[in-house]
């Protein structure tokens, strides 16, 4: 049988050569960028914050745990959080179709990116962890994009992915709120339906774009109410502000 699907495969890449999601050139695999639109994405390496993964202009050089201000005083939103790249004019060119148009063919490149981003983890994941969608918005939408990533990521990690152990009221989308309306909005709207599931385990959220944070913050917040041990989070791409 492995025979059999990997000649299948074969054919089909014959029938339907593999090209880039985003220019359509031609690439080595199905699902995957060419070296060209790789090189436009704003990628976050070092230096950047130990903590939250803020990153740092290239040029300085702040030690082997740099930290930023916000992680510094204590206010960071997650135990540990990375992101692959920028949230830019870029990475909104693929992000934001993915999450609202259906277009799940850039689910690979950004779930790889993502687990690139997670070198340097602190320790063992137990759950990874979609953020959740409102039934409404994802009867809606038909998917959660965090979970299409998450799945990948669950399966490298060799962790267990739930779906299930949190549920999420509707509330108006956040997508022009400012950070204060934002964390307001997101208050309250996380429960834990299965604490016995979380209680004294490592959670890895995954989400496609950290904004404000307020999402994970509150998130968090409910996640260690409910006994988990530590909150990690990750994300295709962060917005980037002046701190």
């Amino acid at each position: 049988m492995p025979g059999l699907f990997s000649d299948m495969s074969k054919i089909l890449d014959f029938l339907f050569p593999p090209v880039c999601p985003i220019c359509r050139a031609p690439v080595s695999e199905h699902g995957t960028m060419c070296f060209d639109c790789w090189l436009c994405f704003n990628w976050i390496s070092n230096p950047k914050c130990h903590i939250c993964g803020y990153p740092f202009p290239a040029d300085l050089d702040l030690g082997p745990r740099p930290l930023c201000p916000v992680c510094a005083a204590g206010r960071n939103e997650l135990d540990w959080l990375r992101a692959a790249c920028v949230y830019d004019d870029v990475s909104r060119t693929i992000m934001l179709p993915f999450k609202h148009a259906g277009r799940i063919k850039y689910q690979k490149i950004m779930s790889r990116a993502m687990i690139g981003a997670l070198d340097g983890i602190p320790g063992n994941v137990d759950i990874v962890m979609p953020v959740p969608l409102a039934w409404r918005r994802l009867f809606k939408r038909g998917y959660n994009q965090a979970a299409l990533l998450a799945r990948p990521i669950a399966k490298v990690l060799g962790a267990r992915m739930d779906t299930s152990s949190v549920r999420r009221k509707y509330r108006p989308d956040m997508g022009h709120m400012n950070a204060a309306a934002r964390t307001e909005n997101i208050r309250g709207v996380f429960r834990v339906t299965h604490p016995e599931r979380i209680r004294g385990r490592v959670i890895l959220l995954v989400d496609d774009v950290m904004t404000t944070g307020a999402t994970f913050r509150e998130l968090r917040r409910v996640l260690v109410a409910a006994g988990a041990s530590a909150v990690y989070g990750v994300t295709f791409c962060r917005v980037v502000r002046a701190i």
